[in-house]
Order: C-alpha cells, then structure tokens, then sequence
C-alpha cells in the first residue's frame, strides 16, 4: 500500500465533483437519514473548495510520482 495518495485524492475529487454537479448529495444524505445537514453542506462555498483541494491533492500526487521514478 505504498501509492495510495494518488488513488485517494483521484476518489476524493470525483465524488466532490459529482455532489457539486448533480444531486447525488441529497440522495445520499437522505438515505443516511442525516437530510438536515444538506443546508450547510450542499453549498458551492463547501464544495467547490473541498474539490479544488481535492484537485491540488492529485496534482501533488503526480508531482510525487514522477519525481520518484
């Protein structure tokens, strides 16, 4: 399990961009049974710096890569 900052921030940022461009979020929240937090998550002032950091995480990650090989 030695490369698995690359898979993860790749994860992250997919999920990050599917909750902000469809309405997988409130799907999912209401089916965790936890819908009354959509207020304070489903927000682009949440979302979109969770996906930019997400994004710079896998930018890192392939920086990493190819300064290891």
């Amino acid at each position: 399990m030695k490369n698995w900052l690359l898979p993860l921030s790749l994860g992250g940022a997919g999920l990050a961009a599917v909750c902000c461009l469809t309405p997988f979020l409130p799907w999912l929240f209401s089916l965790l049974g936890i819908s009354g937090a959509l207020g304070y998550v489903y927000r682009d002032d949440v979302l979109l710096p969770i996906l930019a950091g997400f994004l710079l995480l896998t930018g890192y990650a392939l920086w990493r890569r190819k300064q290891t090989k």
